[in-house]
């Protein structure tokens, strides 16, 4: 799978690296994570989930990817190409994990969300598509 899954815990990562992200907080991340989640069957890539604050889920994306897209408001790409630096933290597959957990794993099949497909769900749910 992939090296930057920590062993056990959780660890934070640099986003841009091996992976760019994607956060959305609260009830819209449910919702995209839900839509994610059966329009592919159950196999949408990695997904992120915070249990505390924001309560924020972050959407990995294969690197350099989410730049390539426009996000509209609320919805922020973290990767080289964004702002400053950004750290995402990366939950173990098993374990004690808390306060992260993963919505949806990553798998060989399924390495990372695809981010056109994310773009089209976040569009169609808050009403934007550019």
């Amino acid at each position: 799978m992939h090296t930057w899954i920590p062993a056990s815990g959780h660890g934070l990562r640099h986003a841009g690296i091996h992976f760019d992200a994607v956060r959305i907080a609260g009830v819209l991340a449910e919702q995209v994570a839900y839509e994610l989640m059966q329009f592919t069957d159950f196999q949408a890539g990695p997904i992120v989930r915070e249990a505390t604050g924001h309560r924020y889920m972050y959407f990995l994306l294969p690197p350099q990817s989410s730049t390539g897209h426009r996000w509209p408001a609320g919805v922020r790409a973290l990767g080289r190409g964004a702002q400053g630096w950004a750290y995402v933290g990366v939950p173990a597959l098993g374990g004690l994990t808390w306060p992260l957990e993963w919505r949806s794993e990553p798998t060989a099949e399924v390495p990372f969300v695809e981010a056109g497909l994310l773009r089209e769900v976040v569009g169609r749910l808050i009403g934007v598509v550019r």
